[in-house]
């Protein structure tokens, strides 16, 4: 029996899905403005290894992720990069989707954009309007949060101790200061979309819901997001869903702890951040992806490239066991000892764990405390039977593999190979570059005619140096 903590009623509680064995969840995803960073990478993969969990468990995840394609933050950086927005949201899409799959994060059922969804937005925020919910002030429209009577349910937020925090925000528009935009008249150069209050484009609360619904309908099972986003974004999301459909909007409401460097919480505005794209560069997928899992998903979790290097070490361990798992069952030896193991002990207390509100930090122990088992009976066998170690590799394909995404029993030496290959011919790309830097011509010709030579053609873009590899 699955337990989930739900910020909505702040209790742990049954997972009751409404329609097993399917689940639908929505992940609140990335703005597209820039590379995401180490701390958005934490929602990322925890929601990852409960949705792999959850399809352990025999449930069937719709799993949906939006990517916030318009947006205040992504128009300045299209002014920044002198290039449409349209450019900077595919652009910075891309490397998010390139990203994520390099953290072993399984692709989403819907990757939902606003852009794509503007009917669909528009069509909720007139529902909103019509329903007395909405106001509409010279093209741009607001949320009337005193018409919504649970405003705050979720966050436990007090309307009048709101209100009393917002007087210091000014703007006559609206008839109350915490009423939110809905639909944004667009300023001269923006963006925009016809409407039925002109031209515009929609706030980002709005949007949430529109795609949300659309894709799972009108109360579904999971929301998840970053802490952050409890108030006021999913707060807003209730008010406006619930508002315009009349139904209970979400069951169960998850929300991820901060990821903080020196128990500050990271952040491009504090500038004390780390893209996920750079820490990829030093460490695994599987390091990273332990490292967070080593920790509970809603608690605060500091950062810190040792915590970082000791998940590498901790991996070793496994990789250690996997690589004598290989060559075993590479030498098929069928007339050894079986020994003694109880691996039903083990899968019982992994799923004890992961059942208690996805205690990733003590399902990881039970792994540690298997590797640690399995290596003592190897020691003091001498012959031991295949078929043992293909128990044990059943297991960890189940556990470590399938739900945490920390091992991979399909990499094969040739894939190892081919990375490799990569890196050091990006490594002699980069040497080029640095004695061209140097105006040592001498010493980059002769790397670039050397590579052609086995077949890698290099080529210089402006940006660049791309390679081609000549059969």
């Amino acid at each position: 029996m699955i337990q989930i903590y739900n910020t909505f009623t702040k209790n742990k509680e049954e997972f009751r899905p409404i329609n097993p064995p399917n689940v639908n969840m929505y992940v609140c995803g990335p703005t597209v403005y820039d590379f995401f960073h180490i701390g958005n990478s934490r929602t990322f993969i925890m929601t990852d290894i409960i949705r792999r969990y959850l399809e352990f468990a025999g449930y069937k995840v719709k799993y949906v992720m939006n990517i916030t394609d318009v947006d205040d933050k992504i128009i300045g950086k299209s002014i920044e990069e002198k290039k449409s927005f349209k450019d900077v949201g595919v652009k910075y899409a891309n490397y998010f989707l390139e990203d994520i799959k390099k953290l072993k994060i399984k692709e989403a059922d819907v990757y939902p954009r606003p852009t794509e969804h503007m009917d669909s937005i528009i069509n909720l925020i007139k529902e909103l309007e019509s329903k007395g919910f909405a106001y509409n002030v010279k093209g741009n429209v607001f949320y009337n949060v005193l018409k919504f009577k649970g405003y705050g349910k979720l966050s436990g937020k007090i309307i009048e101790d709101l209100e009393s925090g917002a007087r210091i925000e000014i703007n006559e528009e609206k008839k109350n200061p915490l009423d939110f935009s809905l639909w944004k008249k667009a300023k001269d150069g923006e963006p925009y979309w016809e409407s039925p209050w002109g031209k515009g484009r929609p706030g980002w609360h709005v949007e949430c819901s529109a795609m949300s619904c659309l894709h799972l309908g009108n109360t579904f099972d999971i929301h998840a997001g970053g802490n952050d986003l409890i108030f006021p974004h999913h707060e807003n999301e209730i008010a406006q869903s619930e508002a315009a459909n009349g139904q209970h909007f979400v069951n169960y409401w998850m929300h991820f702890g901060f990821l903080n460097i020196n128990n500050e919480k990271m952040s491009k505005s504090l500038g004390n951040f780390f893209t996920a794209r750079d820490i990829l560069k030093k460490y695994s997928a599987e390091a990273i992806r332990l490292f967070f899992s080593q920790a509970h998903y809603a608690g605060p979790l500091n950062f810190s490239e040792d915590l970082l290097f000791g998940a590498q070490k901790g991996l070793e361990k496994l990789n250690n066991l996997k690589r004598k798992i290989e060559n075993e069952l590479d030498s098929g030896t069928i007339d050894g000892v079986i020994p003694k193991l109880d691996f039903d002990k083990f899968k019982t207390a992994f799923s004890e764990a992961m059942d208690d509100n996805f205690n990733s930090p003590q399902a990881v122990a039970v792994i540690f405390d298997f590797i640690r088992d399995v290596n003592k009976l190897i020691s003091e066998t001498t012959k031991i039977n295949s078929s043992f170690y293909t128990s044990v590799k059943n297991f960890l394909e189940i556990t470590a593999g399938n739900v945490l995404g920390i091992i991979d029993f399909t990499k094969n030496k040739e894939n190892d190979m081919a990375t490799k290959e990569k890196e050091l011919i990006e490594l002699l790309i980069k040497l080029r570059q640095e004695a061209k830097a140097k105006k040592n011509y001498t010493l980059s010709d002769k790397i670039r005619d050397e590579l052609k030579e086995l077949g890698i053609v290099l080529e210089d873009t402006k940006d660049k140096t791309v390679y081609n590899i000549i059969n």
